[in-house]
């Protein structure tokens, strides 16, 4: 078992307290937005054995297990980061694995470099997500049905708006979606902004659930973006539930502290609420034109005490332990990778003391028992 020494990312969206408070630090006064926990080749984690990349890479059966170098290749396939969004995130989807290899080996194709600022695909890898609320946590997740859009579009009284308006009235779910986000990411720079500013006026005075998008306009004044978002669901979590994001649904983080986990990838295209780049016909070939719910996870408790997040893949596994003073001890041992992160209180993992905010690595098949109190996030893989 290794205790992780984790990189903090200060993105400007990040939260300038919400991490450090966690930590139990002073804050610097810069925006802190992700701790990264695991084997990213970006910001692996440290350990006195060496960079967890480097320890996984010396012996990947020793450290990972047989059957998860067998199902996933001899490398880490989750990353867990803790995640404070102080600010909205862009307005985001990513590809399916079968998209991924296919924009990945057409952009190696056509010689762009990794690190090209036009570049979709940085890897093969698709990148499903999961978000778990640490505190309340505001996002926006998946298309409303196209009706309530038009509703929640014709409500804000503005001209400009309505041929939005009646194209989600007057095509089916599928293709009025397509239709209205096509018209609003191709819309003429000048036009969209003077709408983005009209519908932000009537955002601002009217409050309530427009809100959240008045708090958009803000942060990006102009952008696409900010029509774009009233298309999707605005969910708010309560601590302990968690929001799953698969391939091909648009989705944003507003802001909060939560638990993040995905497979191992940075394979993004953005719709908007960003200065960064945006390939339009690519978003289009991946984003999923359907309405859905965003589908609030709560966890399924078992008998020993673990309480599970249920997803539909195998890179990673997520859940918690919420140990009482007192207590017992768990035995966590598994013959998979285990990244194990307190969140609260004070709790013994091995050897080790955790306070909120460290994490350790556990190799497979080495004994990793649990005891104290507090609150423990398991990371694992379904091998």
């Amino acid at each position: 078992m290794d205790r992780l020494d984790n990189t903090v990312r200060p993105y400007a969206w990040g939260s300038p307290t919400a991490i450090p408070h966690l930590l139990g630090v002073e804050p610097t006064g810069e925006p802190q937005a992700e701790m990264w926990m695991g084997a990213h080749p970006g910001a692996p984690s440290r350990t006195e054995r060496g960079t967890l990349v480097e320890v996984v890479d010396a012996n990947p059966e020793a450290e990972l297990g047989k059957a998860a170098v067998a199902k996933f290749g001899p490398h880490l396939p989750f990353l867990l980061k803790i995640l404070a969004a102080g600010a909205p995130l862009s307005l985001q989807v990513h590809p399916d694995l079968e998209q991924a290899k296919e924009g990945y080996a057409d952009e190696e194709r056509r010689g762009i470099p990794v690190d090209a600022p036009h570049r979709n695909y940085k890897d093969a890898n698709h990148k499903p997500e999961l978000i778990c609320a640490l505190t309340e946590f505001d996002g926006l997740c998946g298309f409303r049905d196209p009706v309530q859009a038009a509703d929640l579009l014709a409500g804000l009284g503005v001209d400009r708006l309505k041929p939005y308006v009646d194209l989600l009235h007057a095509h089916p779910e599928d293709a009025a979606l397509r239709e209205v986000l096509t018209a609003i990411l191709t819309a003429d720079p000048e036009e969209m902004a003077g709408t983005v500013a009209e519908a932000t006026a009537a955002a601002t005075r009217l409050g309530g659930d427009y809100a959240p998008y008045a708090d958009l306009a803000h942060h990006y004044p102009g952008d696409p973006g900010v029509i774009a978002a009233m298309l999707l669901n605005h969910v708010r979590l309560q601590p302990g539930e968690a929001l799953f994001l698969g391939a091909g649904i648009p989705h944003a983080y507003l802001n909060g502290l939560g638990v993040e986990i995905m497979a191992n990838s940075d394979n993004v295209l953005r719709c908007g609420l960003t200065p960064k780049h945006v390939d339009v016909p690519e978003l289009l070939r991946v984003v999923r034109f359907e309405a859905s719910d965003p589908g609030v996870l709560r966890p399924e408790a078992s008998p020993d005490g673990e309480e599970v997040y249920d997803t539909p893949i195998d890179e990673f596994r997520l859940s918690r332990y919420v140990l009482p003073e007192g207590g017992t001890a768990h035995d966590l041992t598994l013959d998979t990778p285990q990244i194990l992160l307190c969140t609260a209180g004070a709790v013994h993992a091995g050897e080790y003391e955790l306070s909120p905010g460290q994490s350790v690595f556990v190799p497979a098949d080495e004994k990793a028992e649990i005891s104290g109190a507090g609150t423990v996030f398991r990371a694992t893989v379904v091998a």
